[in-house]
């Protein structure tokens, strides 16, 4: 069993969190609880994933509905590090210009 870790930093005006592992059906609840707890409004959350191993639909849906939320709040979601599988999650399904794409290490 691969390992998965969430690590939240709070920071003057947002988070970071930090994944390590994969995003998919098994982990994306662990991340969705994590980030639930994070206000957005008017804050930018940076989930930095330069550590994460795969990523499937599950894991895009959790990072539209993220920035969905993020957006309701009047907050921003950016990601960082985004390894180049899960780039190519979101580029064969035309969403990578719906998010804010940053190098990696946010942290």
């Amino acid at each position: 069993m691969r390992t998965f870790e969430i690590d939240v930093a709070m920071r003057p005006g947002g988070a970071v969190v930090t994944v390590t592992g994969d995003l998919d059906l098994a982990t994306c609840p662990h991340l969705i609880r994590a980030t639930d707890t994070i206000p957005l409004e008017g804050r930018m959350l940076t989930l930095e994933l330069s550590a994460v191993t795969f990523m499937d639909s599950t894991g895009l849906n959790m990072l539209l509905g993220l920035r969905e939320r993020a957006r309701a709040e009047g907050g921003t979601l950016d990601l960082a590090g985004l390894p180049e599988q899960a780039r190519n999650v979101l580029d064969h399904t035309s969403t990578s210009d719906l998010f804010a794409l940053r190098p990696g290490r946010a942290a």
